[in-house]
């Protein structure tokens, strides 16, 4: 068994990211004041599938993983979170639970956004965490499941190398593939049978919360999905709306209904965030009153508001969204020490039912089956970026005609900045270095 500092450094020394999300390392959330640990397999987002699939076939390797993971750091409660619908899944996992003492089943409801860590934590454990606050808070990590799973590889001596990435919406034959970090994404829709539309748009991650990208960019240790839809499809128009136009609408039609602050996850959690007041003052230009501004800073972006609240089709989320980036652009940051008040009396009520979800949002034809390839990608040539992940980038450490192997390290970060190294993917010769990445050629 590894000691604290010994987990630690394997981690960071292998690479591990949370693998989705913003890519936080993985080592920094380790914390021995914790008590609980959950592994979030909630799959939060429609259509979104490689999670439970990952647990299906790897439960064993994941299950020791965590078991490590607790008992290095001293923690006796440990809850695999996963929605009761996903069945394969659960079999899985309680097939292997009988030689893992600490660690439990956590069943779930299908509702969205069940995998948002404030929201999944009161789901398991009731504890509930103060706005703008670290789940460390409340004594609990989380992490999802194929950084663990990437945790038991990096205890195994593998560095993260590759990545599970569902390639799903308008292609011929939906799958989730196993590929190196740093493959061309139009190499995973080429995989998927190719696109089924002329005019395609892409959405990289999840429906709710995924941008709009470009088939030209690189897999990276943080890629989730790519969803191929029809450019005049709903979710496309949504994320391609522009912030000017969506203000004008609110200022026309917003009826303040109250239904996008009544189904806020976050607000239902007593979290001050109330996405009708935010449309109110912004719609009328109004800063004689901050509080509904500062309060829109403890949005989450599920986006639930702006994608199946409001009967009008405004965007609360994205009009938000861009008013956070300008605060933070800015150097204002989420208020801290807030409390958060008592959790709503009718929350259960409140839920969204993930399958109303996706029919509301136009999906249903999408989702279906994407099963793990067992067809390997073999790329001719990976470009490795050097910010995968949150704090400083790596360094690249190698030039234009070095010879790398598969978990070589080609970009460090310095031992006392916040950031973990990256690795080669592929074998193969270095034929192209900047600041930004590193392409090597098999």
């Amino acid at each position: 068994m590894p000691t604290f500092e010994q987990l630690k450094e394997v981690m960071r020394e292998n690479g591990i990211v949370g693998a989705g999300g913003a890519g936080f390392p993985s080592y920094a959330k380790l914390d021995q004041s914790v008590d609980t640990i959950i592994l979030n397999c909630a799959e939060c987002e429609p259509l979104l599938r490689l999670h439970r699939q990952l647990l299906e076939t790897k439960a064993l390797e994941i299950l020791r993983a965590l078991d490590v993971i607790a008992k290095t750091i001293g923690v006796k409660n440990v809850y695999i979170a996963l929605k009761k619908a996903y069945k394969d899944a659960i079999r899985a996992v309680e097939a292997e639970l009988d030689s893992f003492e600490n660690i439990k089943l956590a069943t779930l409801d299908e509702v969205y956004p069940a995998g948002d860590e404030v929201i999944l934590i009161y789901e398991v454990t009731g504890r509930v965490v103060n706005p703008g606050a670290l789940p460390l808070s409340v004594g609990v990590n989380v992490f999802n499941v194929e950084t663990i799973y990437n945790v038991y590889k990096a205890l195994n001596g593998e560095a993260v190398t590759e990545k599970y990435v569902t390639v799903t919406g308008e292609v011929k034959n939906p799958q989730t593939f196993i590929v190196p970090v740093g493959t061309k994404l139009s190499k995973l829709v080429e995989m998927a049978g190719g696109k089924t539309v002329n005019d395609a748009e892409y959405i990289m991650g999840g429906p709710m919360m995924g941008p709009l990208g470009s088939v030209e960019d690189y897999v990276t240790k943080t890629s989730n999905a790519i969803i191929v839809l029809p450019s005049d499809h709903y979710v496309v128009m949504k994320k391609k709306a522009n912030s000017n136009i969506g203000i004008k609408r609110a200022m026309a039609s917003c009826s303040q209904c109250h239904y996008c602050t009544d189904l806020c996850p976050r607000h239902m959690l007593g979290h001050p965030i109330q996405p009708h007041m935010f449309m109110r003052v912004v719609s009328n230009h109004d800063t004689r009153d901050v509080q509904p501004y500062m309060d829109a800073m403890f949005c989450s972006s599920c986006g639930l508001c702006e994608m199946y609240s409001c009967h009008q089709g405004l965007s609360p989320k994205s009009l938000i969204a861009d008013f956070k980036a300008t605060m933070r652009k800015n150097g204002v940051g989420v208020p801290r020490g807030i409390e958060a008040k008592p959790v709503v009396a009718n929350r259960e009520m409140k839920r969204v039912p993930i399958e109303r979800l996706t029919s509301r949002m136009g999906l249903e034809p999408y989702d279906v089956s994407a099963p793990i390839s067992d067809v390997k990608i073999k790329p001719d040539s990976v470009r490795i970026m050097m910010s995968q992940h949150v704090g400083v980038p790596a360094t690249p450490v190698v030039k234009v005609g070095d010879k790398v192997c598969v978990g070589q390290v080609v970009g460090r970060v310095p031992d006392d900045k916040l950031g973990t190294h990256v690795h080669a993917s592929i074998n193969g010769t270095v034929t192209d270095v900047t600041d930004r990445y590193i392409i090597i050629k098999a």
